[in-house]
């Protein structure tokens, strides 16, 4: 990976309007952010945690997994560990601090399932910022997607046993939404002795939107109705907007969004 070095460091502002927003200004871009998350209407525990942190251009969705007092303990366990980065300057240093926390992670979670006898694991989807890139890492289904002029794309690959078999040409989209082995996930904090993480680097344009969901959210709001949103709404009313369409549907998991725009400095 080529290094791309920054000589400022991000003012963060806390903009306190009807919806919450953050704003951390850099050399290039203005990263404006918001965030919620909402348990749903059938869960009584939240299993997502997320995290906000523009002061080290980053931002978060973890979804836990293996149910009360292990995918909420996964989930923020894996939410803590980032929060307690390093933050380098140097984009290469930065993105192996983030992997040692996360592998540091997976090792506390493998533990202490292994200790319980009851798995303890969480997806992750994680962006950093720098200059005038990101950089998405991610293990598991939680997705970061990018909106720029008009349109939508999808950035992560789940890693989930359904979209391995779409990859191999043995299932279509259609068919894996109801496949027997839609939820089995292959890849999590904490649900193996060794993580494999995947990540992939992109510029970043003026206006670009990046949505990070947990599946609460693509479960039940379609990619159609995420791309009104983010065309008509900025980020503070967008999360709670996706949140309330996710809700209306029944919201059978817990739901969490975070938007981050970026805004070039004139």
């Amino acid at each position: 990976m080529d290094d791309f070095e920054s000589t400022q460091d991000f003012e963060v502002e806390e903009i306190r309007e009807e919806f919450p927003v953050k704003v951390a200004t850099g050399r290039y871009f203005s990263w404006i952010s918001s965030s919620m998350t909402d348990v749903g209407t059938i869960r009584q525990i939240n299993e997502d945690a997320l995290l906000e942190y523009p002061e080290k251009k980053m931002w978060v969705v973890a979804d836990g997994m293996g149910g009360h007092d292990a995918g909420d303990v996964a989930s923020r366990t894996t939410v803590s560990y980032l929060r307690n980065v390093d933050y380098d300057l140097q984009l290469s240093r930065y993105v192996d601090n983030v992997e040692d926390c996360l592998i540091a992670a997976n090792k506390t979670l493998w533990r202490m399932g292994a200790e319980r006898g009851q798995l303890a694991g969480s997806t992750v989807v994680a962006l950093l910022a720098h200059e005038q890139h990101c950089l998405v890492i991610w293990a598991g289904d939680s997705r970061l997607y990018r909106h720029r002029q008009g349109s939508l794309q999808q950035i992560t690959r789940d890693h989930s046993h359904v979209e391995e078999l779409i990859a191999l040409g043995m299932l279509d989209e259609e068919e894996a939404e109801s496949h027997p082995k839609a939820n089995v996930i292959t890849r999590a904090i904490g649900a193996g002795a060794e993580l494999f993480l995947e990540m992939d680097i992109f510029d970043v344009q003026n206006g670009d939107c990046f949505l990070l969901c947990s599946d609460g959210l693509y479960k039940d709001v379609s990619e159609k109705e995420m791309l009104q949103v983010l065309d008509e709404l900025p980020p503070s009313k967008a999360t709670r907007r996706l949140i309330e369409l996710a809700l209306s549907r029944g919201a059978r998991d817990n739901v969490t969004v975070v938007v981050v725009q970026a805004q070039a400095r004139v």
